[in-house]
């Protein structure tokens, strides 16, 4: 790791590294890895471009890094949802929903991870630690699957990682196609009307699928 610049001794370390990530955020989201630049984030920044050498070692080291910490945003917002295992159907349905409210409100987030599927998942595969890390949200939902199911309530031919992937895509839709399906079909989506309406359908969606018998 380079020395740290005379220049930024002063500076709190930790809220300068969360400085640069913000920003590094949202200018990878809005531009890409290929187009991102790291004079830009510097001079938003404030700061300066050896400072974010010190940090993350360049920009692939920033890139990674501002990945991880995306990925960890809904993982810990999974991690501290409580629901109440007494009512299954009530607890997925409020699963399906922080889900929806935490991408429609990180927009940031699908946009990084559609840059990072547009790169084949090249640089998220350097984040070795993340599966593990996402092994909570299939935890959870195995939990209240299975009081579901105890309770008579859920179908058996269904696993976490089903509902995973149909509550994931479903919200990342929401952000992704925004701008095209609103044009195709003159919606807002992100229209406050629409947004609880969404937000709904999504709990009903997955509510219906799971007390459906196969």
């Amino acid at each position: 790791m380079a020395a740290k610049p005379k220049s930024e001794l002063q500076r709190d370390p930790e809220r300068t590294r969360a400085e640069l990530l913000d920003i590094a955020t949202e200018v990878f989201a809005e531009s890409g890895y290929s187009g991102a630049r790291v004079d830009e984030i510097a001079e938003r920044t404030r700061t300066t471009k050896r400072m974010i050498y010190y940090y993350f070692g360049g920009k692939e080291g920033l890139y990674l890094a501002v990945l991880d910490r995306a990925y960890r945003g809904i993982r810990q917002a999974e991690q501290k949802l409580r629901v109440d295992h007494a009512d299954p159907i009530e607890a997925i349905r409020r699963l399906a929903e922080v889900t929806f409210d935490h991408h429609i409100d990180n927009d940031d987030f699908i946009r990084l991870v559609s840059i990072e599927n547009i790169h084949r998942g090249d640089f998220i595969r350097r984040l070795t630690d993340l599966p593990q890390l996402s092994a909570p949200a299939t935890s959870l939902l195995d939990e209240i699957l299975a009081d579901g199911r105890a309770a008579g309530l859920f179908r058996t031919d269904v696993s976490a990682l089903d509902v995973h992937l149909v509550i994931s895509s479903y919200c990342v839709f929401q952000v992704a196609n925004r701008y095209t399906f609103g044009y195709l079909f003159d919606v807002d989506l992100t229209e406050t009307s629409h947004r609880a309406h969404l937000r709904r359908m999504i709990g009903d969606v997955v509510v219906g699928w799971l007390t459906t018998t196969a």
